[in-house]
């Protein structure tokens, strides 16, 4: 098996580490958020199945190249991956945008929830992980996709981190407005990464501004 063959490999088992793990951190936050009310852990629920459809269109690009499809099958795999997550990304800015703007004008923020602490505490030692190896395998393999797709993963990250300081804040001084601030101001980086995404789709030279 080649080098690049082995990091396919890998990059499909990553793929389906991260599938998995979307399934459960969606169904463990929407379930948590209802139970307790909390449009912040329902709304990370949410973004655990944009994530995963992310996932599964990377699964679908990785398979096809190592099923030893020729070079133009794994470039239009590759393009139209490119696409799926590049929308997803530019989905989840808009659902933090309206979840953000939800809780300024309800003045709502985190709601206590121990299962909801417990997930946000797992995915922000996960996704970090998940998305250096996809964006390490994504520059071996010479896929842009895969990059972007580890993009949203840390993403993912980056919002696990902000529902642990919102859950603890709004309980300890009742800081509500937190959350929504905080994930404001990540959507400049999610909609600069999906832009690129749905750039490398069209076939947009240097979609990644390197050369600018």
């Amino acid at each position: 098996m080649s080098v690049k063959a082995l990091q396919v490999k890998k990059g499909i088992n990553i793929e389906i580490v991260s599938i998995l793990w979307m399934l459960v951190e969606a169904a463990v936050a929407i379930r948590a958020g209802i139970i307790a009310h909390s449009l912040a852990l329902t709304a990370f629920g949410a973004d655990s199945i944009i994530e995963l459809v992310a996932s599964a269109i990377l699964l679908w690009r990785l398979y096809v190249e190592s099923s030893g499809a020729s070079l133009a099958r794994v470039k239009q795999a590759e393009k139209r991956a490119s696409w799926v997550v590049g929308v997803a990304l530019l989905a989840l800015a808009g659902y933090i945008v309206v979840s953000a703007a939800f809780d300024l004008w309800t003045r709502s923020g985190s709601e206590k929830s121990m299962l909801g602490l417990a997930l946000a505490i797992a995915s922000g030692m996960i996704m970090p992980y998940l998305s250096r190896e996809k964006k390490r395998i994504g520059t071996e393999i010479g896929s842009k996709a895969l990059r972007a797709d580890g993009s949203c993963s840390i993403v993912c990250a980056y919002m696990a981190w902000t529902l642990i300081v919102g859950l603890v804040l709004t309980a300890l001084v009742g800081w509500w407005w937190l959350n929504a601030l905080a994930g404001l101001a990540l959507v400049y980086f999610v909609v600069k990464e999906g832009i690129e995404a749905i750039q490398e789709a069209r076939g947009v030279e240097d979609a990644c501004g390197c050369g600018h």
